[in-house]
């Protein structure tokens, strides 16, 4: 990571935040057996113009073709933050066990150019192949970072070509203009019914004053409207800004959420905040980048239109049940809620199941699935939970240390008598390069049920330090 600039990338990508505390004590663990899955590492990028740590969620086309961003890499003369970072394809063989071909589609320019600079989470694809993400930084607005004025990230379009072998066509749908609109876009967008999209920034949007020394305010929920007429502007809204917990306060608003909004059939949405709610002392009170163990919330849309969006805390993290959760959640068939915490209890996160009230009770019931223990079953999970149609939840943990490893893959299978505690397992373990390392985006299923993601760190590009460029990987039973 850039030196010039390592406040704002330790505080953006938080991964740093997890190796400070992999020299604590582990807890002992009980795993059940598991025969490790097949991993298949698909694409190595190689830094430089090939981009390097790709982040979060990869998409496919109707034609399997995968689709990705990159952090870093690109061009070298991304004015002022001088990281640019890609949009990449990977095409998959004619035949199986050949090599995947990569594709860089576009390489962002950075501020100097009005463009985006550094993507900060996945990409999401319509119906017609055009890709849609954020970047962190860049695009016209006013923010200025230790002195630099870098813009306020963007929302971007990448529209494929109508014929083969041209270049794709990048459009920037929004431009935060200030940090009270939103301060560094970060994480997965969505889309609802009528083609709004919804994201959020990890800070910016006008409220709390104790998140960062560096960026302002605690974060925001927006939502992006396409225009009502072709070749108009998007149209951006606040729908909530995170207040934090106030300086000196136990309790409070959450902060710095993560992205990976989902929504319900009502059209509410539902996310997660790194930072905030319940500031217990001696488990999540101060410390390195900010305040509070995390919350789980509900933004409730408006009876009317043009009213206000209401905010409603699921539940708070108090360190025991765990903290900072570093992904958002997602839903089962039923309504229940899954996610993961990078800490808590103690230092290496979990796996927990926020289940909806039903009968007369008004308040989510958080249940601890996996507690990590940095022994053969990893430590700290960055990304989310995703769920196959047999509701087995799949997820990564970044590292693995007490195994002299570099993230695995797990699964937790539900009990089949009510009751009984989920089933885990490891189904993969990283080893590092020429292996992937530090798992930290979300898992994709394919159609054959193989896992698709990526990992930061690891591969054989010898462009960023040996193999610490990043990966693409498939991973299958």
């Amino acid at each position: 990571m850039a030196a010039s600039h390592g406040v704002s990338r330790m505080t953006h990508f938080r991964p740093t935040r997890c190796f400070l505390v992999l020299s604590m004590l582990a807890v002992v663990s009980t795993l059940p057996a598991s025969a490790e899955w097949k991993e298949q590492v698909l694409y190595s990028f190689q830094g430089g113009a090939d981009g390097q740590l790709p982040v979060g969620s990869i998409v496919f086309d109707s034609a399997g073709n995968l689709y990705g961003a990159t952090t870093q890499g690109g061009a070298t003369n991304c004015s002022p933050l001088a990281d640019c970072g890609t949009v990449f394809q990977l095409t998959p063989p004619p035949k199986q066990g050949d090599p995947w071909t990569e594709t860089v589609l576009y390489t962002f320019k950075g501020a100097k150019h009005s463009d985006g600079d550094e993507p900060a989470g996945g990409l999401l694809i319509d119906s017609q192949g055009n890709l849609y993400g954020t970047t962190a930084y860049g695009g016209t607005g006013d923010c200025v970072l230790l002195g630099v004025k870098g813009g306020c990230g963007t929302v971007f379009e990448l529209s494929p070509p109508q014929q083969k072998g041209d270049a794709w066509t990048e459009t920037i749908l929004y431009s935060f203009p200030t940090a009270k609109q939103g301060y560094l876009p970060n994480g997965d967008l969505v889309f609802d019914g009528a083609g709004n999209l919804y994201g959020v920034t990890e800070y910016g949007g006008g409220k709390g004053t104790t998140c960062d020394g560096f960026y302002q305010y605690c974060g925001a929920v927006f939502e992006l409207s396409p225009p009502k007429t072709k070749g108009g502007k998007w149209t951006e809204k606040v729908l909530h800004a995170f207040k934090g917990v106030a300086s000196g306060a136990q309790f409070g608003d959450g902060a710095n959420p993560n992205g990976g909004l989902v929504l319900d059939s009502k059209g509410a949405i539902y996310g997660t905040t790194y930072f905030g709610g319940n500031n217990v002392k001696g488990e999540c009170e101060g410390g390195v980048g900010g305040t509070g163990c995390g919350i789980v919330f509900k933004l409730i849309p408006p009876s009317r239109t043009g009213g206000k969006w209401t905010e409603k805390v699921l539940h708070q993290f108090d360190g025991q049940d765990g903290s900072n959760s570093a992904a958002g959640v997602v839903f089962d068939g039923i309504g229940n809620l899954y996610g993961t915490t990078s800490f808590g209890p103690g230092p290496y996160g979990l796996a927990f199941e926020l289940k909806k009230p039903s009968g007369n009770a008004h308040s989510w019931t958080e249940k601890v699935l996996h507690a990590f223990s940095d022994g053969s079953d990893g430590a700290n999970p960055m990304a989310g939970l995703v769920l196959d149609a047999r509701g087995t939840l799949y997820g990564t943990t970044a590292v693995a240390t007490n195994r002299n490893a570099q993230g695995t893959i797990f699964q937790l299978k539900p009990p089949t008598q009510k009751g009984k505690p989920w089933v885990f397992a490891v189904d993969y373990t990283f080893q590092g390069p020429p292996d992937g390392a530090y798992p930290a985006a979300g898992l994709v299923v394919g159609k054959s049920g193989a896992l698709f993601s990526s990992t930061q760190l690891g591969g054989t590009g010898q462009g960023c330090g040996t193999g610490n460029c990043g990966t693409v990987f498939e991973a299958s039973p």
